[in-house]
């Protein structure tokens, strides 16, 4: 077991904050390596890897006490959540880089006879990643291996809001790689606007939708590529037919974890209106079995992480306080204790809308429960509202499942269960409109942060293309009409 160091002890190994002359610096001192990254192979890349995955599998213990530091996490919590994502995810890249990286050749078209055709993958070139507090391993080291395998230089900017994580990181990455090729700038909102200021080739930014947009404003200065991972409102919609238990089950362990400050998190639950109450007390039930049945035993648990400071303990009380002034019923849970960052596993009914906890991202511990009569009245409320990063859908039935998944739109879908699509690297993982623009993890990952450049070779000189050459003659116009028909 970690030693329980705290927030502000840990806070103190970070980093000193960069200034704008230092960041610019840094930048310059990356570019100049640029020349170099681009032409590095598959064992070259392949090789930073693995010192990157031994590098954090040496910090195991190290990053079990920062995150116990920052988020009271359980260790258990910290090698699941955190750790084996990272590790699972460089073994994949490793095992596939040679063939993601190889040009790919191309069909040639008959009206482009005497050409050859193919795609070749090459690096973006300065890549800054801007990481969240709520998985600030995972959701950091996931894009920088992606980043690496793609063959950019790579600026990280950890969240300031998990200070012991970052120290960490930031002790990771200056004792593995050379700063002209990877590097951390720790700071506040300062240090991330400098960093902006830069013309990074590609931003991979995860967070909320509101910084989001502002980091997209910068990214256009600069005409980067970017990347944003943001989240919204993951509805999870119980079918009348779906396994009520195994629902209830998935929905409390999926909004449990990190004590529901994850983007993915079930943020709210649609169940047919018969089964409401028993629904209700199953969540309890699963609840009860994880982190004990009252919420005093809940408070001290150590399998539930606590929320990341006050000020956000501070806006899940406001969501709840908002919500029952409003005549929303605390059907469990309720108990908050902001001196301590406890908020315990809630769940509401009897919500109308204007309530704040139907509009806002919730991010906590906090689970509005919405009865429906029929599915397509489920289907309609998910629709109302922004597309969201997640959808759970529970039901025995396939033809429900396929008219939920036909009917809505989600960056991603788990079929009975819920967070799991997040950890298979086979699939791209990202949001839509208001919850994200691109995708991660993988090959998806890798060609976020890569160039795909076409390039032809034309084989002779006597191509066909030589015939339409001005000057424009009745020849050409037969030519143009014969080919518009052919081709």
């Amino acid at each position: 077991m970690p030693t329980q160091a705290t927030q502000a002890d840990m806070a103190q190994q970070v980093a000193p904050s960069h200034s704008a002359q230092a960041i610019e610096a840094l930048f310059a001192r990356q570019r100049e390596a640029l020349p170099r990254l681009r032409q590095s192979d598959a064992r070259e890349r392949i090789e930073k890897l693995r010192r990157l995955q031994q590098a954090v599998l040496d910090r195991r213990a190290a990053f079990a006490d920062a995150l116990m530091a920052d988020f009271r996490k359980h260790p258990a919590e910290v090698e699941m959540t955190e750790i084996l994502p990272v590790t699972s995810e460089i073994k994949h890249i490793c095992a596939h880089l040679g063939e993601w990286m190889a040009p790919r050749k191309v069909p040639t078209p008959v009206s482009l006879v005497g050409t050859r055709s193919e795609i070749r993958v090459e690096p973006k070139g300065q890549a800054l990643i801007i990481s969240p507090w709520n998985f600030p391993v995972n959701l950091s080291l996931i894009p920088v291996a992606a980043a690496i395998a793609a063959g950019n230089a790579v600026i990280l900017k950890p969240s300031e809001m998990a200070p012991a994580s970052a120290a960490v990181m930031a002790e990771l990455v200056e004792k593995t790689f050379d700063p002209s090729e990877v590097a951390v700038c720790t700071g506040d909102v300062e240090v991330a606007k400098a960093l902006l200021d830069q013309p990074f080739h590609h931003i991979f930014f995860t967070g909320s939708p509101r910084v989001g947009r502002l980091v997209m404003k910068a990214a256009a200065e600069h005409l980067s590529g970017i990347t944003l991972e943001l989240g919204g409102k993951s509805p999870a919609l119980v079918d009348r037919h779906a396994d009520l238990e195994e629902a209830a089950k998935k929905v409390a362990w999926g909004k449990g974890i990190n004590a529901g400050q994850t983007c993915i998190a079930p943020d709210y639950v649609l169940v047919h209106e018969s089964q409401m109450e028993r629904f209700i007390d199953l969540v309890d039930e699963q609840w009860s079995t994880q982190y004990g049945p009252t919420d005093a035993a809940r408070a001290q648990s150590d399998s539930l992480a606590r929320i990341i400071n006050r000020q956000h303990g501070e806006r899940l009380a406001g969501l709840l306080e908002d919500a029952v002034g409003k005549g929303a019923v605390v059907n469990v849970g309720g108990t908050i204790d902001l001196e301590q960052c406890f908020i315990a596993p809630t769940v509401l009914t009897g919500l109308q809308e204007g309530m704040r906890i139907l509009d806002e991202e919730i991010f906590g511990p906090l689970l509005p429960i919405l009865p429906y009569q029929h599915l397509e009245d489920a289907i309609a409320y998910i629709n109302d509202k922004p597309k969201p990063l997640a959808l759970y859908a529970f039901s025995k039935r396939s033809s429900a499942i396929e008219r939920i998944l036909s009917e809505t739109q989600s960056g991603g879908v788990t079929v009975n269960d819920t967070i799991v699509h997040f950890f298979n690297p086979n699939m791209p993982f990202g949001g839509i409109n208001n919850s994200g623009l691109g995708s991660s993890h993988g090959r998806f990952g890798f060609e976020a942060f890569s160039h795909l450049r076409s390039v032809m070779h034309q084989k002779t000189k006597y191509s066909v293309n030589n015939l339409l050459y001005p000057p424009y003659t009745n020849q050409t116009d037969r030519l143009l009409d014969w080919s518009i028909k052919l081709f």
